[in-house]
């Protein structure tokens, strides 16, 4: 039978479920899967490039299906529920876990890429032809080479950010490939632009809950023209960008943390406890220490 509960890739690296290869702050790369615990749910904190190297996973990612075969590569943002996990018995993978603010380091302009293809054209899967997967085995041969061979050498830390730098725009081509050509005008390129720095914005601040005229104050225009630009383009409000994010936040602490509730909502920017039960059962059908102990 399936667990329940959310998992963490700790504690499956503690039970030798997975092999870390590499693991700082900011980046965790996993080798392979030696053997995977039957669960239900796990809640991915950080952002995910997993390429599927052998057999099938499939599972709902929030409320989209998403299905991964061998030689197809999995794209997953920060703070999404990953539910309804189904795996082969013969499922291996390879997967990098990388925090938004050192994505952004690595990617920097190309980051609109990367926004476009998660959150405009919610593409989260990349086949790979033969010689994609070859490359990319290669990549990992040299990561790999680095780290155990640079475990007491200099710049340790800045060799690992350049090799997944690498990677990290050839996968970016990849998925400019996928994108439909940039047949834009100035003003279109111009609203894309914006919607990309409020995208950055949001996912930057530690503290999301807020209006839409304070992060159109941040992008020197209206709230009336922020709200335009992400319908527009993504089909969501500017409100409901903001309301996804607090939502996640707010499932992230109320699951992953012991902060009480009136912590919780202090965090994510309610000063109110009782206004932050309501918020709560309104966008997710139960106060939130019935989340917690669901």
């Amino acid at each position: 039978m399936k667990r329940n509960e959310e998992i963490t890739l700790q504690s499956l690296a503690e039970k030798g479920e997975v092999r870390i290869g590499y693991s700082d702050n900011e980046i965790v790369v996993v080798d392979s899967i030696q053997q995977f615990t039957e669960i239900n749910a796990a809640h991915i904190a950080m952002n995910v490039i997993m390429i599927c190297t052998n057999g099938k996973i499939q599972a709902r990612m929030n409320d989209m299906h998403m299905s991964l075969s061998k030689n197809q590569v999995a794209i997953v943002p920060q703070n999404v529920l990953v539910t309804d996990i189904m795996i082969s018995p013969d499922f291996d993978m390879k997967a990098m876990f990388l925090t938004t603010s050192i994505l952004q380091s690595l990617l920097r302009e190309k980051m609109m890429i990367w926004n476009d293809m998660m959150y405009v054209h919610h593409n989260h899967v990349i086949t790979l032809d033969d010689e994609d997967v070859d490359n990319y085995s290669q990549f990992y041969d040299m990561l790999r080479l680095a780290v155990e061979r640079g475990n007491k050498k200099p710049f340790r830390k800045e060799v690992v950010q350049s090799l997944l730098k690498v990677a990290l725009l050839a996968l970016c081509g990849e998925m400019k490939l996928m994108l439909p050509e940039d047949n834009l005008s100035e003003e279109t390129k111009l609203s894309n632009s914006h919607f990309q720095r409020f995208l950055e914005v949001l996912h930057n601040s530690e503290v999301k809950y807020h209006t839409v005229e304070y992060y159109a104050s941040e992008l020197c225009i209206s709230p009336k023209h922020l709200t335009s630009i992400c319908k527009r383009i993504s089909g969501k409000t500017a409100n409901e960008w903001i309301r996804e994010q607090v939502i996640e936040d707010i499932r992230y602490y109320l699951k992953k943390t012991d902060l009480s509730i009136k912590q919780v909502g202090n965090r994510v920017g309610f000063s109110n406890t009782s206004f932050f039960g309501k918020y709560v059962k309104q966008h997710l059908g139960m106060t939130p220490m019935e989340y917690r102990n669901s």
